[in-house]
């Protein structure tokens, strides 16, 4: 008998997202947070031909980009920074005194199909609930459903050991903290632990964005707001040029140690 439509489409689903989900039991480079940063760090290492997944709690990924700036969908990048859209082909408009304005949708929905593109994989409405530690090196990822850790249901979760792993989560640096309160770890950072953000300063912010892009630990980096909060940096707001530029900084930075 041959098979109906229903059960072609649920199977060829079904089939298809475990066998994508066991292609990347083991990756080279686990991404924790599909903003701007970490979607910018995923298409340069997935280009160089590494193999990354992205590690995304919400439904749709982008981060904090969608809203732009108080739900008005425009953002602002320096001058520094265009070059990195333009790879993703992503249109800006110059403001004048080194500024461009771009819209957000377009910024987010670029920045995911280009870090797909690449031949990253982005694992939507999954979280990381924990992390992997072996011997003083951080080797993976413990993964649940979002919705699980939402209506905290008692299910185990699934493990995926990594080479290199990328707090990309924003303000909170929420895999940091795993790593440095839970697992005891020491860090790169003034106090060899999270500092913590301070208020507004969209300069500063900008800057440290960048300068606090780094390896915390070993097989542990952080990048965007996620690097700032580690080290203590300002906030910025709805302008992301640091962001787009601490992805291509983590991204090299992982890639020249891997190769190492």
């Amino acid at each position: 008998m041959q098979p109906i439509m229903e059960e072609q489409i649920s199977g060829a689903i079904v089939r298809s997202f475990f066998a994508k989900l066991e292609r990347h039991l083991a990756v080279d480079v686990a991404i924790v947070g599909a903003g701007p940063s970490g979607l910018v760090a995923a298409h340069d290492l997935a280009r160089d031909g590494f193999k990354v997944a992205v590690y995304e709690s919400k439904l749709a990924p982008g981060g904090g980009v969608w809203g732009g700036g108080m739900l008005m969908n425009e953002v602002v990048v320096q001058d520094d920074a265009v070059p990195i859209l333009r790879d993703f082909r992503i249109t800006t408009v110059p403001l004048g005194n080194g500024y461009h304005t771009l819209d957000s949708v377009e910024m987010a929905s670029g920045l995911i199909f280009g870090a797909r593109q690449a031949g990253a994989v982005i694992f939507n409405t999954v979280c990381v609930e924990d992390v992997v530690i072996h011997d003083g090196v951080v080797a993976g990822v413990v993964i649940n459903w979002n919705p699980v850790r939402r209506l905290e249901m008692h299910v185990d979760p699934l493990v995926v050991l990594s080479r290199a792993l990328v707090d990309g989560t924003g303000h909170p640096s929420e895999i940091v903290a795993k790593v440095a309160n839970k697992g005891g770890m020491r860090i790169a950072s003034p106090t060899g632990a999270i500092v913590g953000e301070k208020p507004m300063w969209m300069a500063d912010g900008e800057r440290t964005t960048v300068e606090n892009t780094m390896r915390l630990c070993p097989g542990l980096y952080a990048s965007g707001m996620a690097a700032n909060n580690v080290q203590g940096g300002f906030r910025m707001g709805p302008i992301f040029g640091g962001m787009l530029k601490s992805g291509r900084k983590v991204a090299r930075q992982i890639a020249e140690d891997l190769a190492s």
